[in-house]
């Protein structure tokens, strides 16, 4: 509860989410200037967890619930609605007949509610370093101090990988809390949103520093051998920036663009790996240095052969 926006200062969202320990948490709240039914209560949080990335669902659920948790007075209400939702797969909202029904809400299309062209717009030709984080799955921390800006963004960011279509790495409503910083640090990769400036001191937690507030990335100097950019880096981010800025293409193109060329460049490390008898025999460094790569696509192409498993052991 330590998130309830009632709690942290955030009230004024009426939906916030996040995720800790693989639960996706839902935060729906109101507040109230005069209710018969509740004569002593200011304003409603309701929380919703849910092991599904979907936070269209959760927000129009949980609506529904609260609508009709202010109308009764009781939370028996809310139950019924809920046991509803569980057994039959919608819930009606009694003040305007509306049947909300999880069918209308596909998983597949609340991975695609992005701003994919605002995040490159933004940072420009540097947009290139998340792409580059995220391939070779190292650790993002984005800040913003509007909360709303900010959960938009984290969400977006799993997109620029979408061969992987894994949302499970973001988080993107982090606190200082132990709980979620000692969870945080357990994990590989991440895409971890903060509200708190000072979170770029904290070079322990990120590879790479998102500020959307200035528009700029910091790379951690312990972390640049990875983000060494080379004549292919470039081209992508060229093609990504023009893609940004064409009014005619919409976000999901831009995806479409970006998967296509990171399928080549896999495709192509793959081929890497098969020998003369047309057997997968994995890569090496030593596989990687017969083909008279430059130092920086070498560099690239075995830590990206790490991240997609190709490595021999």
């Amino acid at each position: 509860m330590k998130k309830c926006p009632l709690a942290c200062g955030i009230d004024g969202t009426p939906f916030v989410y996040g995720q800790f320990n693989k639960s996706w948490y839902h935060f729906i709240t109101v507040k109230i200037s005069e209710n018969s039914k509740l004569p002593m209560v200011t304003a409603i949080s309701l929380v919703i967890i849910s092991k599904n990335f979907n936070p269209e669902l959760c927000n129009a659920v949980g609506t529904v619930f609260l609508k009709s948790y202010l109308k009764s007075g009781t939370p028996t209400s809310t139950l019924t609605g809920f046991l509803t939702l569980y057994t039959k797969g919608f819930v009606e909202d009694d003040s305007t007949g509306a049947i909300v029904t999880s069918k209308d809400f596909d998983p597949r299309n609340a991975l695609l509610k992005i701003c994919l062209k605002e995040v490159i717009q933004l940072f420009g030709v540097e947009a290139i370093l998340i792409y580059a984080a995220l391939l070779l799955k190292k650790r993002v921390v984005v800040f913003s101090n509007k909360i709303d800006t900010l959960l938009h963004v984290c969400r977006t960011l799993p997109a620029l990988v979408w061969h992987r279509q894994d949302w499970s790495i973001v988080s993107p409503f982090t606190s200082f809390d132990d709980a979620e910083i000692n969870e945080l640090k357990r994990r590989p990769t991440f895409v971890a949103g903060f509200i708190d400036p000072t979170v770029e001191e904290r070079t322990d937690l990120y590879d790479i520093f998102v500020n959307l507030q200035d528009g700029e990335i910091t790379i951690n100097p312990d972390a640049k051998e990875y983000f060494q950019m080379g004549k292919l880096h470039k081209e992508i981010a060229v093609s990504l920036v023009e893609a940004a800025n064409d009014e005619d293409v919409t976000d999901q193109q831009v995806v479409k663009l970006l998967a296509g060329k990171t399928k080549d460049i896999i495709s192509n490390l793959k081929s890497l790996g098969i020998n003369e008898d047309g057997v997968e025999a994995g890569i090496t460094l030593e596989t990687i240095k017969s083909r008279n790569f430059s130092a920086v696509m070498q560099n690239f192409l075995l830590h990206l052969a790490f991240a997609e498993n190709l490595v021999k052991n």
